[in-house]
Order: structure tokens, then C-alpha cells, then sequence
């Protein structure tokens, strides 16, 4: 049976720390089963935005697909191994944490622009290995529907992950210009910014639409609007 369903912008989760305003789609801060609240093989998706001197201090990662598109600003990162990295506005980060790493991500105080940050969590294929940081540009004006990441046989993605059951599309719309959103059993359609409509639906920044069995989907802007699409072919497993 198909469905979709719209959360919107106000629904999600809303968390502030110390420098930091966390707008999570899935619940995230606290004691939860990512599993369970799972959408497709998608665990977490945050929206952050971060200040100038300000993020998320050292802290442990194990057996984690993650996927960070910086929107705006930059984001820096260091390890527990001594790797560092810088993470700009226009690139993806995709960071395996195979069986463990401790690192800590931060906008460095010198930009003086706030960060916006998606961060989004899959699960591997499987448990352990090296911690591994994959980064690189995607433009994406005037290019459609762009493939950001994927561990999809087949596939060419701006960055590969451990994760062959999802891809991560992305792309930057005028207004009136469309793209169609590929068919799987699970998709997660994210507006970063802007306004789309798919069908008789109307999503505007920070609204998402999570779709199962729907088939191929048409996006089309009515503003100017970028928006992010997970395409999923398997239900991440409960940890309970």
C-alpha cells in the first residue's frame, strides 16, 4: 500500500544548547531507539544551526553512517586519531564511524556567519571497520537532481557510504523547473529552502515529506528552492 505524509517545518523537535538550535525530524536528543523511529534506513535528520565559536564538543561514534551538507558557513572537525577537516557551504561530508571514533565538529569563531548544517545518520552494512571521512563539492545549479551519496551498486555519488540500501539526491530549482524524484519504498523529501509542490501537496522550508511505495514523485518549485531526497530501499531494524 503507497502513502505519503507531510511533517512539517513546526513539528519537528526543537533542542537549544549552548550556541547551538538543533530542528530534529527525527527524535534525537534524549534516550531514544533510532530504529524505531526510523523512516527507511534514515536514523537522524537535524537541521542546525550553529554560532561563530560554538558546536558540538569531543564525543564517541560507533557502527554510523553519517551525512553532513553544510547549507551555510563551515564546519570544522577533529578525531580522536588526530584526523582534522573543514566542511564549507556547497560540500558533503560523509563520516563512517566504523567501531568507534571520538571527534568534535565546531564553526570556527573566525567565520563570524552562523552555520546551518543538515546532518543525517544511516546504518552501515555492517558493524565495525576504520573510521573513515569522505568530503567533496557538488554544485548542483542548473545540474537536475544530483547524486550526493550512495552506497547503491551502480551508482556514482559525490561521496560514497557503507550503506547500499539508500541514496542521497539533492538539487537547486527556479521557479516552475521540476525534477522527478526516483521510485523506492521509502523516500524522505526534505525542503532546505524555497517551496515545492509534489502532486497536491505543498511543502516549505524545513517541511518533509516521507513517502513509502509511492512510486516516482515530481517535484517542481514555486519559489526559488533547494530541497534534499533520500531514496531508500530497505527499513532500518529496531535495536530492541
Amino acid at each position: 500500500m503507497s502513502e505519503s505524509r507531510i511533517v512539517p517545518a513546526a513539528d519537528r523537535t526543537h533542542w537549544r544548547g549552548e550556541g547551538i538550535y538543533t530542528r530534529q525530524s527525527m527524535p534525537f536528543t534524549g534516550n531514544f531507539d533510532l530504529g524505531e523511529n526510523a523512516h527507511g534506513q534514515l536514523l537522524v535528520h537535524n537541521d542546525d544551526l550553529i554560532d561563530p565559536g560554538s558546536g558540538v564538543d569531543r564525543h564517541f561514534h560507533r557502527d554510523a553512517e553519517i551525512v553532513t551538507w553544510v547549507i551555510a558557513g563551515e564546519v570544522h572537525h577533529d578525531d580522536s586519531s588526530g584526523e582534522t577537516g573543514l566542511v564549507r557551504a556547497g560540500q558533503v561530508q560523509a563520516m563512517s564511524a566504523g567501531s568507534g571514533v571520538n571527534h568534535r565538529e565546531q564553526n570556527p569563531r573566525a567565520t563570524g556567519v552562523v552555520a546551518r548544517v543538515i546532518q543525517m545518520w544511516l546504518p552501515p552494512n555492517e558493524p565495525g571497520g576504520e573510521p573513515e571521512y569522505r568530503t567533496a563539492d557538488v554544485p548542483l545549479d542548473g545540474r537536475g537532481l544530483v547524486l550526493v551519496a550512495s552506497g547503491m551498486a551502480g551508482r556514482d555519488p559525490a561521496v560514497a557510504i557503507n550503506n547500499d540500501a539508500a541514496a542521497l539526491h539533492a538539487a537547486r530549482l527556479a521557479v516552475g523547473e521540476s525534477v522527478v524524484l526516483p521510485a523506492a519504498p521509502y523516500g524522505h523529501l526534505f525542503v532546505v529552502s524555497g517551496a515545492v509542490a509534489v502532486g497536491d501537496d505543498r511543502l516549505g522550508e524545513g517541511d518533509a515529506l516521507r513517502t513509502v511505495h509511492t512510486g516516482a514523485l515530481t517535484a517542481t518549485a514555486t519559489e526559488p528552492a533547494e530541497i534534499l531526497f533520500w531514496e531508500m530501499h530497505a527499513q532500518a531494524v529496531s535495536a530492541r
